[in-house]
């Protein structure tokens, strides 16, 4: 197999990541650094998250640097707070025995001006987010007329974000640069567009298939009603009581509901929301990353660039409306070798939506019973034994206390013991689960199904989107923001609601176009959310929006459209 040594990198380099116990390189590793080492050429490497990209890069730029020259020379561009961090955490352990080069971390959320004054020392690669290196080049506070090497890394997600513009700015503010290299786990058309204008014949490296899932991942679905999406996601972590993961919502309000309801029947959890200062994300992050938290609830966009190792499970509240979101999402497991699992819940009607990420992702989806309450009893009684025959007993004084437990105990049988024990531990889940319902749709014939299908889909919060029905009691909404201006479903669902403050449950469907959009609300709610949104900007144009069916423009261009 190839070892570090053979690809060319420089002995003390070697040195170190012989020391971190990095022998071979990963796929992307052995494909990149080769390419890289030169520093002249552009480079395109696609590979799922987990599989090593920042040495891919990180070693490179350590190789190429002048150590002598006290000012920025290489700059990488990353999507969040938390990636810019472990970014610049990796690239310290590869410099240990580079001496004279410093690295340094700027993003939003923290102070500038100690950033600035961090700048000023002297470094040679910076670690940046978007928002933040553009405050620092409008107040002059970083000078990129000497980067030579420039590292966009998980490009796709900066583009999901609205950071197109960003990016591009940033390109056209480097004239120096000797060489551009992008990082991402798949490559819509945007990244392709942004190569072809700013790179040239850039070397493409593939690692796996371009979509493609990550096959130590086991893709598992559920179905049920909308009205028992909660239930079944609970039922789904009791019944894996070791798990450690992430579940995903489509909106803040979601992530922070389920987080209180299952805070108050017990569980470890947090969310991770738009709503957070950055202190309190860091607080949520911290507690997560050490274990105090089992479960963290989180967004699409709050998620961004979240890595920790040892993520057992992702768990699909809902499923994105987007394929690359569904990658994106099940990337938080199955890293660095080790097996995940990621989990759907599903209503009945969005099984089309699994066969699309099926067929697109060539990963195969295993259906599931949703476990009764019954087997969560037993799965959780089973858990319970194999921690009571691996309990270290071997340090405390335990057998002091012994004769007095066997004085303690003599008149109850070992059987007793065990009967009591058990009952400390399991009183809770028998009783909860002692009546609980089979929340599995069954198959009680086409009608009787569709009819609680119905049922299911307009009554409670379920999954919080209604059927429009003319003359009831919905609005429809005409907004000139379509995907061309960077939105996807999702993405566009979470910035309406974030902007108008409105719960997803008020919402029916969302029609989607290049350049416009109509939006289905409850008539309630429909003047706020025109109100917050109607004049304000995005990316630097004025955004519109009316009643459709009012006869102003948006109610023109949808008939003519021949769309009512």
């Amino acid at each position: 197999m190839t070892t570090f040594e053979a690809l060319g990198i420089d002995a003390r380099l070697i040195q170190a990541t012989d020391e971190l116990g990095y022998v071979n390189p990963t796929p992307i590793q052995e494909q990149a650094i080769p390419v890289l080492l030169s520093g002249t050429r552009d480079f395109i490497g696609l590979a799922q998250t987990g599989t090593g990209k920042t040495a891919a890069f990180g070693l490179p730029l350590l190789h190429v640097i002048n150590a002598a020259a006290k000012h920025p020379q290489a700059l990488v561009v990353c999507p969040t707070r938390e990636l810019c961090l472990q970014i610049v955490k990796e690239i310290e352990l590869f410099k240990k025995y580079l001496p004279g080069v410093s690295v340094v971390a700027v993003y939003g959320g923290a102070s500038i001006g100690l950033q600035i004054r961090d700048l000023k020392r002297g470094v040679q690669i910076v670690v940046a987010t978007p928002g933040r290196l553009i405050d620092l080049i409008e107040r002059k506070a970083i000078d990129l007329e000497k980067i030579q090497y420039v590292v966009l890394d998980e490009a796709d997600e900066m583009l999901n974000m609205g950071f197109q513009d960003d990016i591009e700015f940033i390109l056209k503010n480097t004239p120096a640069r000797e060489s551009t290299w992008l990082f991402s786990a798949t490559m819509p058309p945007e990244i392709r567009k942004v190569s072809r204008k700013y790179m040239k014949e850039p070397k493409e490296v593939t690692v796996g298939k371009v979509n493609m899932a990550n096959k130590s991942i086991d893709h598992q679905y559920y179905v049920t009603s909308a009205q028992h999406r909660y239930e079944t996601l609970k039922r789904i972590i009791d019944f894996n009581p070791g798990i450690y993961g992430i579940i995903f919502t489509r909106t803040k309000v979601d992530a922070q509901e389920i987080t209180e309801r299952l805070t108050r029947e017990g569980y470890d959890i947090d969310a991770l929301h738009g709503d957070l200062t950055q202190v309190q994300r860091d607080r949520v992050m911290g507690q997560f990353r050490d274990k105090s938290l089992q479960l963290l609830i989180a967004t699409d966009v709050a998620a961004r660039g979240i890595d920790v190792s040892g993520i057992t499970h992702v768990i699909n509240y809902e499923l994105p409306d987007d394929v690359e979101v569904y990658t994106h999402r099940s990337g938080r497991t199955g890293r660095a070798g080790n097996h995940g699992i990621c989990i759907s819940i599903v209503h009945s009607k969005e099984l089309y939506k699994l066969k699309q990420i099926e067929r697109i992702n060539q990963s195969q989806f295993h259906k599931l019973d949703i476990p009764t309450g019954k087997d969560v009893c037993r799965k959780q009684f089973f858990h319970f034994m194999d921690k009571l025959l691996s309990a270290d007993i071997s340090h405390g004084d335990y057998e002091t206390y012994v004769p007095m437990l066997a004085e303690k105990f003599a008149e109850i049988s070992k059987e007793e013991v065990l009967k009591r024990v058990a009952a400390m531990e399991f009183d809770r889940f028998l009783k909860y689960y002692e009546n609980s319902e089979d929340l599995n749709i069954r198959d009680r014939g086409r009608n009787d199904a569709g009819r609680r299908d119905d049922r299911s889909q307009n009554t409670g919060r379920g999954d919080g989107r209604k059927t429009y029905t003319r003359g009831g009691g919905y609005a429809k909404l005409f907004v000139n923001l379509g995907s061309k201006d960077g939105f996807y479903k999702a993405s566009f669902l979470q910035f309406i609601l974030d902007m108008s403050d409105l719960r997803k449950d008020v919402l029916g469907k969302i029609d989607m176009r290049d350049m416009n959009s109509w939006v289905e609300i409850e008539k309630s709610a429909a003047q706020q959310m025109i109100r917050s949104l109607d004049g304000k900007s995005y990316k630097g144009r004025r955004i519109r929006m009316n009643d459709a069916d009012s006869g102003g423009p948006g109610g023109f261009q949808r008939r003519s459209k021949g769309k009512e």
